[in-house]
């Protein structure tokens, strides 16, 4: 079986993020992920998950222009602008650590600002 790429799972992820695909983004997940961002810091995949439902619920619609991705050994960084219920934009940097099963042991997420 051929492994997909890194950027590749991270771009997977990030369309399943968009669609609200819980499901899949829990079997993405490793047992021990890290999720932090400049809100919240859990650790473990339940945890994660809930965290992710939260974001689900709260938004009625969530789109992701990936902008640029970078990646490395274990680590993808993508540059991202959310819009959020179609008028809320965020501009974020995801950096997505997977370990040796291509699953995610860790999302960062760093907020910045549009150029605008």
């Amino acid at each position: 079986m051929t492994q997909k790429s890194k950027k590749a799972l991270c771009l997977d992820y990030l369309e399943k993020y968009a669609e609200k695909d819980l499901e899949s983004i829990k079997a993405m997940f490793s047992e021990n992920i890290v999720l932090r961002d400049w809100k919240i810091r859990v650790e473990g995949k339940e945890k994660a998950i809930d965290e992710t439902r939260k974001n689900f619920k709260a938004a009625d619609s969530i789109a992701i222009d990936v902008l640029s991705v970078y990646e490395n050994k274990d680590t993808v960084a993508a540059e991202l602008k959310i819009t959020v219920n179609t008028t809320e934009e965020l501009y974020v940097v995801d950096v997505i650590t997977l370990d040796s099963h291509q699953k995610i042991k860790s999302i960062r997420a760093y907020l910045g600002r549009g150029d605008d």
